[in-house]
């Protein structure tokens, strides 16, 4: 890749997509924030570039990449976190037009992005994609649309390393626990979620910060992850391996020196 790197974040008007474009900014790269027309302030990263796009509409997306690639240069990264989340709800009561959208956006989406900048990495021969998916793609949760979309995600991922592999394009995905983005303290502050079911299954005891989701972020889209592709890294607080321990009694406590335990 060229010394500066220009790093396409979708969804990167808030949320974790806000936390990866902020730390490759911080790490030097040419940053570009693609999300939906009014989601934008100048104030949230300053030195990053904003440009209006959905990331269902295919036509819109081929004509970002010429736009990007015109005026910044091509896209060396890209991270696609772009995604909507759906309430907890039985299949009885989860319409299909909300099935609808979330597949479209979480599942379609990041595959027309890897489709569409990706294939241009290949022609290039070089380039790293790193999709956003989740723990709810890899477990059974009742979230019938959204873990279902996440599951693909970390399948695109695995699919298209291979595909672009020998072109120099290495493809990864992250997979977010229960993150402390806006949108997941707003279900908090409703009532809807609560923090101790989140937190009380991992084995690190507590939740996971945007900004430690953006660490793995940049780090796959590193040099030094050169030899790493088609990969799902989970950044849970060791949710995955903590959640089954529910079945015998938890979580072991904390071993605190003098307890006799050490």
């Amino acid at each position: 890749m060229r010394e500066t790197s220009v790093s396409l974040v979708t969804g990167g008007a808030s949320g974790i997509g806000l936390a990866c474009a902020r730390k490759l900014l911080e790490r030097g790269d040419r940053v570009v924030v693609a999300d939906l027309p009014g989601s934008w302030r100048a104030d949230l990263a300053p030195a990053a570039a904003f440009y209006a796009c959905d990331v269902t509409d295919e036509a819109a997306l081929r004509t970002l990449a010429d736009r990007i690639e015109s005026e910044r240069g091509p896209v060396d990264v890209l991270v696609n976190s772009a995604g909507i989340i759906q309430p907890k709800l039985t299949p009885e009561k989860l319409g299909m037009e909300l099935w609808d959208r979330v597949i479209a956006v979480d599942q379609r989406g990041t595959y027309l992005c890897c489709a569409v900048f990706g294939a241009r990495m290949a022609a290039r021969g070089q380039g790293a994609i790193v999709n956003i998916a989740s723990i709810t793609g890899s477990r059974s949760v009742p979230l019938h649309a959204y873990a279902p979309a996440k599951a693909a995600v970390i399948s695109i991922t695995q699919c298209l390393a291979t595909e672009w592999g020998r072109s120099g394009v290495r493809v990864n995905a992250v997979s977010p626990g229960y993150t402390l983005t806006p949108a997941l303290q707003a279900a908090i502050d409703r009532g809807d979620r609560n923090v101790d079911e989140l937190a009380q299954p991992t084995a690190l005891g507590r939740m996971v910060e945007p900004r430690e989701v953006a660490d793995a972020v940049a780090f796959l889209a590193s040099a030094q992850a050169s030899a790493i592709t088609g990969v799902d890294l989970a950044v849970d607080a060791g949710w995955l391996v903590g959640a089954p321990w529910q079945t015998y009694g938890g979580v072991p406590a904390a071993r605190n020196e003098g307890d006799g335990t050490c």
